[in-house]
């Protein structure tokens, strides 16, 4: 199934998706890479506010190019979402509902996207000018010291995605080998 969603969203507007879904994604999305989540651990460790709204947000996990001239944004590729999983679970408790990214996630993650009704999402690897068309407005909202990882809010229209990781406990990583050999 194709579904369409506008940030920030509801565990009812995640609660049809199933891994293997596909998502069209529209609204405001936070970019997020490891340093920046150990600036936002250290943040919530101090009891200070994170630098964006956490509730019902969407993290991508991506470093993107510097653009070139009339253009919003370089090329915006994700990167290994493995590298956030020491952070991703206070989060996702703390009320994130979207992580985009590529690449397996351990089982304290997939506990943690159940536990709060969120999904983990998968942009193509290896296609980041195919991302970068989806970005409409571009803004640097803190850490510019990080470069490529500073966070930025992004402003999406249609941005193509995969259910990998759903609210059930789907897993388009082990459902899918499954699935194919199961109809060879």
């Amino acid at each position: 199934m194709q579904y369409k969603l506008k940030t920030p969203v509801t565990q009812a507007d995640l609660a049809p998706l199933r891994a293997g879904d596909t998502v069209l994604l529209s609204g405001t999305v936070y970019t997020a890479r490891d340093a920046a989540h150990q600036r936002m651990m250290e943040l919530l460790d101090a009891k200070k506010p994170l630098p964006f709204p956490v509730e019902g947000s969407a993290v991508y996990y991506v470093g993107p190019t510097p653009e070139r001239p009339g253009e919003v944004i370089g090329s915006a590729g994700p990167t290994t979402s493995g590298r956030m999983d020491a952070y991703s679970p206070r989060l996702l408790d703390l009320g994130q509902a979207v992580m985009i990214g590529k690449g397996a996630r351990n089982q304290a993650v997939k506990d943690a996207v159940v536990r709060n009704g969120a999904v983990y999402l998968a942009a193509l690897g290896g296609a980041g000018a195919l991302a970068a068309r989806s970005v409409k407005a571009l803004k640097i909202i803190c850490w510019e010291d990080l470069g490529c990882e500073a966070v930025r809010e992004l402003e999406v229209e249609d941005f193509p995605l995969t259910v990998i990781l759903d609210a059930h406990g789907g897993d388009l990583y082990e459902s899918g080998p499954a699935d194919y050999l199961a109809h060879t």
